[in-house]
């Protein structure tokens, strides 16, 4: 009777899960939530056809000039070795505000309007034309055509707004701290991530290690998974750092024998990827 009387009292279960969490979820930023190189290429084509406009010259060829241009001076500068060092293209640098601590930095704010004037001035000249003012007023006009062109790509934000759901989202983007801000600010997409890794503010550009391993460190995690658009950047870097990958592979390239890595072609298909591929 006392057994029998035992074996009804109801005894509470306690169930342990073993589910693990979620890694840390990175993502890049320029050409994998944001357009980038054609956003830069509609700019000049914009600056140049203003120039055209009020001046007896063809807009295309400017506009091509001018990034030849800019490129020559950008590489021929003794800053280029910094700004190589820590991802800032030629045409980013037609724009940024070099904002920041540094003597790297402060050399590149004082360059700048050099530069920028210089880059459309040899272009003006290619075209047989030279105006000082023109260039100085298209060195100007180019960084408010930029900043006109902020492009999300459409998946983006349904995708981050998902994924916020169950990860912990950072961002690792290579160039300079200012302007990768200005641009995560202008898309609207950056509530949806905990920490931010720009490449300036590390003094070194992915692929290398050093950078995943930041955000680790912002994180508090030990394990993450990188998604982004260059194999070599974003793939081959997390790799080196231990860390998972996934690529986007938007553009449908071939896909390498030795990846080792999902591939997705649009941001839509990265949480089954993520569920299936990499979680278990």
């Amino acid at each position: 009777m006392w057994l029998a009387l035992i074996l009804s009292i109801p005894v509470p279960v306690y169930i342990v899960s073993c589910v693990s969490e979620p890694p840390l979820l990175l993502l890049d930023l320029d050409e994998t939530l944001m357009v980038e190189e054609p956003a830069a290429v509609a700019a000049f084509q914009a600056t140049a056809r203003y120039a055209a406009s009020v001046h007896d010259i063809h807009a295309d060829a400017l506009a091509l000039a001018a990034r030849s241009r800019a490129r020559e001076l950008w590489y021929a500068a003794p800053t280029h070795p910094y700004c190589e060092r820590v991802g800032i293209s030629s045409w980013e640098g037609l724009w940024c505000r070099y904002d920041g601590n540094g003597a790297d930095l402060e050399k590149l704010r004082a360059w700048g309007p050099t530069y920028r004037r210089e880059a459309w001035t040899l272009a003006l000249a290619d075209q047989g034309l030279q105006n000082s003012d023109l260039a100085s007023e298209l060195a100007d006009r180019f960084g408010t055509e930029r900043r006109a062109r902020h492009q999300v790509f459409p998946d983006a934000e349904a995708a981050l707004r998902e994924l916020s759901a169950t990860h912990t989202l950072g961002l690792v983007t290579n160039g300079a701290s200012c302007l990768q801000r200005e641009k995560l600010a202008a898309s609207g997409l950056a509530s949806y991530f905990s920490l931010v890794v720009v490449s300036s503010d590390v003094g070194a550009t992915k692929p290398d290690p050093a950078v995943f391993h930041e955000a680790l460190v912002l994180a508090g995690a030990e394990n993450a998974v990188m998604v982004g658009d260059s194999v070599e950047k974003d793939i081959r870097g997390a790799q080196a750092a231990g860390l998972g990958a996934v690529w986007l592979n938007r553009a449908g390239l071939p896909v390498p024998q030795n990846l080792g890595a999902p591939h997705i072609s649009n941001l839509k298909e990265l949480p089954g990827v993520l569920v299936n591929d990499l979680l278990h």
